[in-house]
Formats: structure tokens, sequence, C-alpha cells
């Protein structure tokens, strides 16, 4: 089981007991998809801010734009496949249960990711 199959699981059991009990998968589908354009929005800065300092133009930032929403897109797509329906109940069932986050460290995660790529913007 992977870090975001953890992280989506340890979202979706919190959301579960929580009074979002019916939107509880559509819920911790939208926290891994933010947690994952996150993780992606800082790789984008960090290599953007590399190329601009190598003096090596790829693309433009309206382009790098367009393609960062279209990743998000795919990557909200993609999570509803892979979480919904009977493969989230087998990931499920083999979870191990030792694993278990804070609902302030799960929604401190893309937080950090955020502020990690203004701060390079700004820095750079």
């Amino acid at each position: 089981m992977t870090l975001f199959d953890q992280l989506f699981f340890n979202a979706f059991n919190y959301f579960k007991t929580s009074t979002f009990k019916k939107s509880a998968n559509d819920l911790a589908n939208l926290y891994i998809t933010l947690v994952q354009a996150s993780l992606l929005l800082l790789l984008g800065v960090f290599f953007a801010e590399f190329f601009s300092q190598m003096n090596v133009m790829m693309m433009s930032t309206t382009k790098a734009w367009a393609l960062f929403a279209i990743a998000v897109f795919i990557l909200y797509f993609k999570n509803w496949i892979q979480y919904s329906g009977k493969k989230r109940k087998v990931l499920n069932a083999n979870q191990n249960k030792k694993t278990t986050y804070s609902i302030w460290a799960l929604l401190l995660i893309p937080f950090v990711c955020i502020f990690l790529s203004i701060l390079m913007l700004k820095i750079f």
C-alpha cells in the first residue's frame, strides 16, 4: 500500500466517523487530489525556477498553468476511478490499521506544499 493510499484511508476513516458519513469517499477523494496537486505544484515550481536559473525557456507561464490544470483534472479522475467501488474495499481490507495520522497532520501536508511553492516563487 502506497503513502497516498494510507493518506486516503486515514482521511476516509476520519470523515466516515464524523458528520460527513455519506460524503466520506468524495471528501477523501478531494483530499488526496489536493495532496497530489500540491506536490505536483511544488515539483513544477522547483523545475520552473531551476530552468529559469539555467536560462532554459521551455514554455510560457500561461501554458504551464494550463498544463497544471489539466494534470489536476486527470489526477482527480484517476483517484475517483481508483478509490471508488470494489478496489477501495479491497485496499481497505488490506490496510494496516497501525498507521493512523491525526486530521491536523493530514491537513498540514497540502498547506505546507503550497506554502513552499509560494516561497520558492518569491525567493527566486
